[in-house]
């Protein structure tokens, strides 16, 4: 042998309490690159023995003389504090983004001087998330990288929905899960970077994460029962009584959310819409209480604002304005009055909202449940590969894209920010603030050395 081949994975880990634990994607990767003697910078290398012999190595085999993986420095830049601009050392950093969108960098910094550049006018940090994805290359990134998950999941939709009874479960989350990382790993722009935006093992580890949270549980129940989405009532039994209690319904394979999304769409929406009318009824309600509560207020006399007391709080006004003895002077009757019946009118419209959202959900409630029966194998197979399997992965994956626009707006706003006002500007702002003060304190009387 020529040397000894090292991994530092110390920082591969989630925490869980107070321990530390290896994740999948930890495993994974500590065994392709042991297997593969794959070399990473800060994670693995071959050490030849003559370094390890090296007198000031000594046969030593502790990890940290040989793996380096401490995150380089975020170093101040004295010169940039003084002058202004951002140093360019700090976007070379960036250069995994500036080989995928090569025009990116000219088109997010003007230069300033030699070793210093400035980020230009059209790109405002309040929107520049949103204008970095608009950038013709990083859209084509992003487009890209949703492309080639849809190829993926388009392959695996079709071997899933071939899933039989009696089928391993063990197997199908081997294979499916070796594909997404093979398919991520070989994504030409992701090879070809020496620092790929995306990880691979972050794709998969969210593959494993559903795998155990769902997927895992769905797979043994077609292995058992094949594609059957039956429904179960839910009954809950009191531990004390012994009573038990009918909590609605379910179904394992085919949650309703996947049924109401499909079939009832539009009176899923007309529901959505009678709540959103509902909490303007309700924000106003409490806006009208908020305004009129003080101690002058037309809530004032009630100890608890409820129907029953605006009620006869009503009633002592009319009473009092006929026999001309009211109970207190009111600062004007006739607008408490208008107070109070319009805080009737908007409860009793609440009220009747509520009653409808009632109903229709129930109604839709009903009617997703008659629809299970109605279901064919192929449409049970679209609803839980596609609607539910699928469409979840999609949705973290494409989190991890984001992530990718989020980091990068993240860090040219911190240097942006912090290299913005040069030190003789921020001097000069201190000399004017602190002349204006005490200028005023000599307009109050105070002498000021």
């Amino acid at each position: 042998r020529k040397g000894i081949f090292m991994i530092d994975a110390s920082k591969g880990f989630m925490k869980d309490g107070n321990k530390n634990r290896l994740r999948s994607r930890d495993i994974h990767k500590i065994v392709d690159v042991f297997t593969q003697g794959e070399e990473h910078p800060g994670y693995s290398r071959l050490v030849p023995l003559e370094e390890i012999a090296d007198p000031k190595n000594d046969y030593n085999l502790n990890l940290p003389r040989y793996i380096d993986t401490r995150e380089g420095e975020d170093i101040q830049d004295i010169d940039a504090h003084l002058n202004g601009g951002i140093p360019a050392r700090d976007l070379d950093a960036l250069d995994a983004y500036w080989q995928v969108c090569p025009s990116l960098k000219e088109s997010l910094f003007l230069p300033l001087r030699p070793g210093y550049l400035q980020l230009s006018d059209h790109f405002p940090l309040s929107t520049l998330n949103f204008q970095l994805k608009e950038h013709p290359q990083f859209a084509a990134f992003l487009e890209g990288m949703d492309e080639h998950f849809t190829q993926w999941r388009d392959h695996t939709a079709t071997e899933l929905k071939s899933l039989q009874p009696g089928c391993n479960p063990k197997e199908i989350i081997h294979q499916h899960s070796e594909a997404l990382l093979a398919h991520y790993e070989n994504h030409p722009q992701l090879v070809s970077l020496p620092s790929p935006l995306i990880d691979p093992y972050a794709v998969y580890q969210h593959l494993m994460d559903y795998w155990a949270e769902t997927m895992q549980d769905d797979c043994y129940l077609i292995a058992a029962e094949g594609w059957q989405a039956v429904t179960s009532r839910i009954v809950e039994r009191n531990k004390k009584t012994g009573k038990e209690k009918d909590k609605g319904w379910t179904c394992e394979l085919v949650p309703k959310p996947l049924i109401v999304a499909r079939y009832f769409a539009a009176e899923q929406a007309a529901i959505e819409d009678q709540k959103a009318e509902l909490e303007s009824l309700q924000a106003s309600l409490t806006e009208l209480e908020e305004e009129h509560g003080g101690e002058d207020g037309a809530f004032a006399e009630l100890e608890k604002i409820n129907n029953a007391n605006v009620t006869a709080r009503l009633r002592e006004i009319a009473t009092s304005g006929r026999d001309g003895s009211p109970s207190r002077p009111p600062t004007d009757p006739d607008d408490e009055v208008a107070i109070l019946k319009r805080w009737q009118k908007l409860t009793k419209a609440s009220s009747a909202l509520k009653k409808a959202i009632k109903s229709a959900e129930a109604a839709l409630d009903q009617l997703a449940h008659d629809q299970y029966p109605k279901l064919s194998e192929d449409e049970i197979k679209t609803l839980v590969v596609e609607d539910k399997w699928l469409a979840t992965l999609e949705t973290a994956i494409h989190g991890e894209v984001d992530r990718i626009s989020q980091a990068l707006t993240q860090r040219v706003k911190e240097l942006a920010s912090r290299y913005e006002t040069p030190l003789p500007q921020m001097t000069d702002r201190v000399t004017a603030l602190e002349e204006k003060v005490n200028a005023h304190l000599e307009r109050m009387g105070f002498a000021w050395n």
